[in-house]
């Protein structure tokens, strides 16, 4: 469990936030969203103790085990894959390093031999390998390279090994910063499985809408100047903040109102002798009447726009037997590609495979071994590269610098009311290129794209940096963007859904192209592959047909029958709910017991028949909330299948 009490964090005059009390328990994942630069990694690393806060405290269990994916955390390029991810393990590593020095000398401890062979069976140390290898190759690096040198990963794919290696670490708590960046929508899946199992406290920050949904049980949102704990994944807190926000505001509109209508009154009748007491009696009313001011939000949307100058021909692309090889690695073979005006091409599959290397070569940023590109007639190509180096080559240059390159004869006004609209202001026009965050260099490179007007957008990886305001904002932009053509390579999936009239999934037997949606693509494919809400979306279908057979049996019942069914609808809802009673007391409970657990000197100061009867009673707690979650499914699916 974590505990978080009155904490806040400050940098000068700029308050993160303050006041923030709450109890993080294992068992459940809490997605922490902001908008950039709103302290959400700063939050984790005050947890993980990297960070001191400016006030409060974080109170975490004594001898809790942290896994932290640090970004920057230095590697050794010499060592090999599997090591790298094993050294997560450090108890089970240092015993079995020291084991192999203490076996190596001419005279060795046997009494600490044995120790070291106990610490080792007791954390299952004799299955690291294995389970390093499976969680390396769930993270999509292949078993024939697991003992190869780091250096042979690309960057990426050294974050991948860290990822692996903070979770093979068995920790109680895990602090992961943005873990799908450089994930593939494989990888991601696996990654959502293994949190799904996670049996700790997981807080994890994500600009991943799909990611989101399905692993946070609760979201953690930073903003206002604080950290509000909402229950449900990101689609039940986007709903439940505006719903929140909407009831507040109007609140503050009725109480706005009341005293309005009140001073109406006192001003028409307040002169009147006959009205004077009752004029008094309004005033006070006035001054009790409370209007809470509502703080403004942390969250800024930018505007992107995309406005073609002209339109393309009808045939955009065309990618002819086109080849690539990197060494002795052929990453593309005889593609072909042809594209259309007005088609949304989304360009899938595991990394490694080439996307990026068709979309460089496609736009002339590298050049193909084999075959040839040619764009159709009047089509002019916006670039976004997944690396915004690529783009923005001066680091000296400001963004005003930036824009004023693409258009050069614009005013200064149209420049600066550019960068505006991707929520550049004041200062911030100056900054250079090389001090720019993740998301504000993407913003930028999409504002140098908008002024400069293509009809054609390839990009790379779009969504990379870019909190969820941000990608919701590009996901409307180019919608709107019905004249021009998109090719892009994306893994994420709210924004690949949200988007693609094609589908182009790269796969090592080559590629598969399919006319379509991103959700008819995966009904398509009979499986879950890609994505889990391919199994969801024929649940439903089939949870629809088997409520239309159920429909018709019962028309077939007797009148007897009928009643009977009638009657234990009736009595089914009433029972779930206190089956959920009873969980929700429970679940309650054991937080309870939690909480006086980790509270400082709680053990000190409770007598020790005390705490083995709480400690008894929170083993108990786990078979019964088991037993009432299984009552509580075998209700629901009575319910599901009378109804």
């Amino acid at each position: 469990m974590i505990g978080l009490s009155e904490l806040g964090k400050s940098y000068g005059a700029r308050t993160l936030f303050e006041g923030v009390s709450m109890k993080l328990v294992p068992g459940s994942r809490y997605g922490l969203v902001g908008a950039n630069g709103s302290g959400k990694t700063t939050l984790l690393e005050i947890i993980a103790g990297d960070e001191p806060a400016s006030e409060g405290s974080v109170i975490l269990p004594k001898g809790a085990r942290l896994g932290v994916l640090r970004q920057d955390r230095f590697l050794r390029d010499e060592d090999a894959i599997l090591d790298v991810a094993m050294a997560g393990d450090e108890i089970v590593t240092a015993a079995i390093a020291e084991q192999r020095a203490l076996t190596a000398s001419e005279s060795p401890d046997p009494q600490r031999l044995v120790e070291l062979e106990d610490r080792i069976a007791a954390h299952d140390g004799y299955t690291l390998e294995a389970r390093a290898s499976a969680i390396l190759e769930g993270l999509g690096i292949p078993v024939a390279s697991h003992r190869m040198p780091l250096a042979t990963l690309s960057g990426g794919f050294k974050l991948r090994v860290l990822l692996a290696q903070v979770l093979i670490g068995g920790p109680d708590v895990l602090l992961l910063d943005e873990p799908t960046n450089h994930l593939d929508i494989l990888s991601i899946r696996w990654l959502e499985k293994f949190l799904a199992a996670y049996a700790g406290c997981a807080v994890v920050i994500s600009h991943d809408q799909r990611f989101l949904d399905n692993v946070a049980s609760h979201v953690l949102d930073v903003d206002y100047g604080t950290i509000t704990l909402y229950t449900g994944n990101y689609s039940a807190f986007a709903r439940d903040k505006i719903a929140i926000r909407e009831r507040k505001e109007a609140e503050i509109a009725r109480a706005e109102a009341t005293i309005a209508e009140k001073k109406a009154w006192v001003e028409r009748f307040g002169a009147k002798a006959t009205k004077a007491r009752q004029a008094q009696s309004r005033l006070k009313q006035i001054e009790k009447i409370e209007v809470e001011e509502l703080e403004l939000s942390s969250r800024r949307s930018p505007l992107f726009q995309f406005t073609p100058e002209r339109k393309s021909g009808r045939d955009v692309l065309e990618i002819a037997s086109v080849s690539k090889a990197y060494g002795d690695k052929k990453v593309l073979v005889d593609v072909s590609l042809a594209v259309r005006r007005g088609e949304r091409v989304a360009i899938l599959g595991p990394n490694g495979l080439g996307k990026s290397t068709l979309l460089k070569i496609a736009v002339g940023a590298l050049a193909s071994d084999a075959g040839s590109v040619k764009w159709g007639h009047e089509t002019r190509v916006g670039y976004f590269a997944q690396d915004h180096h690529e783009a923005l080559v001066d680091p000296d240059a400001t963004p005003v610098d930036v824009i004023w390159n693409a258009v050069p004869k614009a005013e200064t006004s149209y420049v600066r009311g550019q960068l505006g609209r991707v929520l550049f202001s004041g200062d911030d026009v100056k900054k250079k290129v090389s001090a720019l965050s993740g998301g504000e260099a993407a913003r930028l490179v999409f504002c140098r794209i908008m002024v400069e007007k293509p009809n054609v957008l390839v990009l790379d990886e779009p969504t990379n940096h870019l909190d969820l305001e941000a990608i919701e904002a590009l996901v409307e932009g180019l919608r709107a963007f019905e004249e021009g053509t998109i090719i892009f390579v994306s893994h994420d999936r709210a924004f690949v859904s949200a988007l693609a009239t094609r589908i182009l999934e790269v796969t090592p037997e080559g590629f598969r192209d399919f006319p379509g949606t991103y959700e008819a693509y995966l009904e398509r494919c009979g499986d879950d592959h890609l994505d889990a809400d391919a199994v969801v979306l024929r649940a439903k279908r089939e949870k629809t047909a088997a409520g239309a057979t159920a429909k018709t049996e019962s028309s077939a019942l007797s009148w007897e029958e009928q009643k009977k069914r009638a009657n234990r609808l009736k009595q089914l809802p009433i029972k779930r709910d206190e089956v959920l009673a009873a969980i929700d007391a429970a679940e309650a409970r054991k937080a309870a017991i939690q909480a006086a657990f980790c509270e400082p000197g709680f053990f000190e100061k409770t007598p020790a028949d005390e705490v083995a009867r709480l400690e008894r009673e929170e083993k108990e707690l786990g078979p019964k909330i088991e037993a009432l979650l299984a009552e509580w499914e075998a209700l629901e699916t009575e319910l599901g299948s009378l109804a």
